[in-house]
């Protein structure tokens, strides 16, 4: 026979019931916000590492346009621009790193590990730097995803789009760039 079925309950023992179920929330409370804490501790400290490769990838790539790889797509490109962030009314959009010269503009979208959801990214920079520009709207605009590593599925798409691929190989960037768009 359950012995709680033959007591009787009392306010008394209701109240200390009470009591107890309140300690133990507000326990499990204090619990959860340091658990919170702790989260948002790591992901400050995933998010400056992912930075910190991103900003690697960035100097990488810029580096080795600066120093003279600013003949491709089948161009000179005489100026470069790094981090352009551009914005009007509504609209805002950062580009990693821009090449100019008279007539054309390649826009280079870096990534430390690309993947193929970063293709309509690298899409829209077309898009977004003719309405942010428009003294070059009529410029030839070329695209390119620059990563420290590609996968095969990845350089298809990017041949498919029309996208140059510039990665890593080795202590060379390579750049692939014979079935570019012109956007």
């Amino acid at each position: 026979m359950n012995t709680l079925q033959n007591q009787t309950a009392t306010p008394e023992s209701v109240w200390g019931i009470l009591q107890e179920i309140t300690k133990k929330q507000e326990e499990t409370d204090r619990q959860m916000q340091e658990t919170d804490r702790r989260m948002k501790e790591l992901q400050k400290s995933v998010g400056s590492i992912t930075n910190n490769y991103g900003s690697f990838a960035e100097e990488y790539f810029f580096n080795s346009f600066e120093k003279g790889q600013q003949n491709f797509f089948g161009k000179k490109f005489d100026e470069i621009s790094r981090n352009l962030e551009l914005v009007w009314k509504n609209l805002k959009d950062e580009y990693d790193i821009v090449l100019y010269n008279d007539d054309a503009v390649a826009i280079i979208e870096v990534k430390f590990k690309a993947h193929e959801n970063d293709i309509n990214t690298v899409l829209k920079k077309a898009e977004t730097f003719k309405i942010l520009l428009p003294n070059y709207k009529d410029f030839n605009i070329y695209l390119g995803l620059a990563s420290m590593s590609f996968y095969p599925a990845l350089e298809k798409k990017c041949i498919e789009n029309g996208i140059a691929i510039i990665k890593q190989v080795g202590d060379k960037v390579v750049i692939n760039d014979k079935n570019l768009k012109v956007y």
